[in-house]
């Protein structure tokens, strides 16, 4: 498998402007940053173009796998995502925190009595939670960020702009509806997820 057209001009475009933000290769390509979202993720998860935070893209001078970048662009979120943790949103704090050590897991997802998404709990807030010597007999849903502020993905989405969302959003899972007219959780998707993804694709078979 061969980069599109457009792949190869970002990565001109990269390499006579590094460091450049997307925003700007967007303009230069007359393009909407969410429309070249897919092919920035290509480009950095097969380390052709290095991006690192609040400075831009840079050209890495990488070569690619065709074989590996037509695994990974072909590969959905529904292939590699796992269990999510749900937990209704009367459950209390402590219990939470209960859950989220058995489960050994990053992040509960919290839902309705409609099976609903309605908000998301880090290990990070159970955490500042306890320190702050917070009341943990409270339901979790006095603390828990809220929809619509969780970033989401689906089970057809590409895998690739998964990863993109997590890096962008710097956040480490996502919650796996169970399509964009649906409100349903079906899974997640976690950087460890990724990570394995990305060590078995790299394996000769």
């Amino acid at each position: 498998m061969e980069l599109s057209p457009r792949q190869y001009q970002i990565i001109e475009i990269v390499k006579a402007n590094e460091p450049i933000n997307g925003d700007t290769i967007a303009q230069l390509l007359g393009l909407s940053r969410s429309t070249l979202r897919s092919d920035f993720a290509i480009l950095t998860m097969t380390g052709i173009l290095d991006a690192r935070p609040k400075i831009g893209y840079f050209y890495s001078g990488l070569d690619f796998q065709p074989l590996f970048l037509d695994k990974l662009n072909h590969m959905t979120v529904a292939e590699i995502m796992i269990p999510a943790i749900i937990i209704k949103q009367d459950t209390s704090v402590q219990m939470a925190i209960s859950h989220l050590f058995l489960h050994d897991a990053g992040s509960l997802y919290v839902v309705d009595d409609n099976e609903e998404l309605v908000g998301l709990v880090s290990r990070k807030d159970l955490l500042r939670t306890v320190l702050n010597k917070s009341d943990v007999s409270v339901p979790i849903a006095v603390m828990m960020t809220r929809w619509p502020n969780i970033h989401v993905t689906y089970p057809n989405r590409p895998v690739l702009e998964a990863g993109q969302m997590l890096r962008d959003f710097e956040i480490d899972s996502l919650p796996v509806l169970k399509s964009d007219q649906s409100k349903q959780v079906v899974g997640k998707l976690s950087k460890t997820s990724l990570a394995y993804l990305l060590v078995d694709l790299g394996v000769v078979e």
